[in-house]
């Protein structure tokens, strides 16, 4: 699709002050499309606007349901890609987990069909470390949430990311539903993120990607075609 083609559309990203959020907007307005960042901390309110984001001060902790809808109504697709960083278990679970499952339920009441969950690699499981590990509780969050997006009835697509980098965008791309651990960039991944919403064909599959030798249109066309 051309740059004249395009029909600018409106997307809400919860975690909308992410290192792959900003990206994301970064990379929707250069193409004119409205970008809604959803997020914790007023304090970023100014420098979102700034990047060109729709900035909406709202935890997904502690919003209801019907708050967080509300600011999803309008919106062509909704991108989750919150996190509580990792640390604290019981944070990461009610972000990474309830928040995901809280922005499903409100992207329904919203009217929102489209919905793109940034993961991790290996969330689609086995789990890769032990229960003694620091990391599982993370990978068990992700996991349940994965499990929670492909039973939404949503019109989903599932992102699992390699090692995040804040190198330049390659846009080259391994892509599948498993692929060697590896690297991406944050700017590759949020180009991912609006090719999957571009593409209807993504709907109803879940990837992992890392940086490889492709682009990200040639590899969804080897997976789906």
């Amino acid at each position: 699709m051309t740059s004249s083609q395009h029909q600018p559309i409106r997307v809400a990203i919860v975690g909308g002050s992410g290192k792959v959020a900003r990206q994301i907007i970064t990379q929707l307005r250069a193409r004119r499309d409205d970008a809604v960042a959803i997020f914790r901390n007023p304090d970023r309110f100014d420098e979102l606007a700034e990047l060109g984001a729709i900035p909406i001060a709202l935890d997904v902790e502690t919003a209801t349901v019907e708050q967080l809808a509300a600011v999803l109504v309008g919106a062509d697709a909704v991108v989750f890609s919150a996190g509580a960083g990792g640390g604290d278990p019981a944070r990461t679970r009610s972000v990474d987990f309830d928040g995901a499952v809280k922005t499903l339920e409100a992207t329904r009441a919203a009217g929102v069909r489209r919905f793109v969950m940034v993961s991790a690699i290996h969330a689609g499981g086995p789990i890769p470390v032990d229960e003694d590990n620091s990391m599982f509780v993370y990978y068990q969050a992700k996991h349940d949430a994965d499990v929670e997006v492909e039973a939404s009835g949503l019109n989903w697509t599932i992102l699992r990311p390699g090692s995040l980098t804040d190198d330049a965008a390659t846009g080259r791309f391994t892509v599948g539903d498993t692929v060697p651990d590896g690297s991406v960039s944050r700017a590759d991944v949020a180009a991912a993120v609006i090719a999957a919403i571009d593409d209807p064909r993504t709907v109803g599959h879940a990837w992992e990607l890392t940086n490889g030798d492709r682009s990200i249109v040639e590899a969804v066309a080897e997976l789906v075609d």
